[in-house]
């Protein structure tokens, strides 16, 4: 069995196969559906989606990590090139991520209605962005975001990258993984939000709770073993010999697993001597 994507439960085809889309989603993303979080994993029977729902269990063990070759409407097309998650043949180029306005709109997806938006993470990292308007709420979750204000709504995604090109020289327009990781313990920054905010008009707010209830800082693992307390985004936290981990879903993609849990030593956390 093979790990080849995931979905991060804020749509139902967020983050499987390549990477791309207008805005960081999977290419082919029409669908809004809340669902559990899940792993995509390859079997001999095709593919299998694991749901990452709270309470459950993972018993998986990670062995070699090669591509994860890429999913599409025929099913898995498998590749065994040593680069992971993808190597450079299925690793799609996403032109948007460098998209400053000044374009003559090249994508079918420029042409739609955009929004233009504020994110914040806990304790206080923010971000702007953009996404087609009707997957406002979606992109939002499926980036775990904690809070989220929609700025504006524009006619094309050329104007919405202009705008957003002029306010991340203030604020920003990416946050790293492993900045979301370090606050998730963390309560968030309400005063600091509300000074952001009122530097910017804007049409909505939105405020998300994924009952993560943390009380210490999850160590980062790659890792598919545990009972699982939730997700955030494309962030896992598992539950394993009495301490907490926080696992990048992308950074499971590629590996072969077998049944049976890791067998590899844990970082333990103060909290599991207790």
């Amino acid at each position: 069995m093979q790990i080849v994507g995931y979905e991060t439960g804020a749509a139902t085809t967020a983050a499987t196969g390549s990477e791309g889309g207008t805005d960081g989603e999977s290419v082919g993303g029409e669908s809004t559906a809340q669902e559990a979080a899940s792993l995509l994993l390859t079997t001999d029977d095709g593919l299998e989606r694991v749901p990452l729902e709270p309470g459950r269990s993972l018993d998986y063990r990670l062995e070699s990590r090669h591509c994860a070759g890429v999913i599409d409407d025929e099913g898995h097309e498998p590749c065994d090139a040593p680069e992971a998650p993808y190597c450079p043949d299925h690793t799609d180029r996403w032109a948007c991520a460098r998209c400053t306005g000044n374009c003559d709109l090249p994508l079918t997806n420029c042409h739609e209605e955009h929004a233009v938006y504020l994110a914040g993470f806990r304790p206080a990292t923010f971000k702007v962005g953009v996404t087609k308007s009707w997957r406002l709420e979606t992109r939002l979750r499926e980036q775990g975001a904690d809070r989220g204000a929609h700025l504006r709504t524009v006619k094309n995604g050329r104007i919405a990258r202009e705008i957003e090109f002029d306010i991340a020289a203030d604020v920003g327009d990416s946050v790293r993984v492993d900045a979301k990781i370090r606050g998730l313990h963390e309560a968030f920054e309400e005063d600091a939000w509300r000074d952001l905010l009122a530097d910017y008009d804007h049409l909505a707010t939105y405020d998300f709770d994924y009952g993560l209830d943390l009380s210490d800082r999850p160590m980062q693992e790659a890792l598919a073993s545990g009972r699982i307390r939730g997700t955030k985004g494309r962030v896992l936290l598992l539950d394993n010999g009495g301490s907490t981990y926080a696992v990048d879903l992308r950074d499971l993609v590629g590996y072969e697993v077998d049944p049976g849990g890791t067998d590899r030593q844990l970082q333990s956390s103060l909290r599991a001597w207790d």
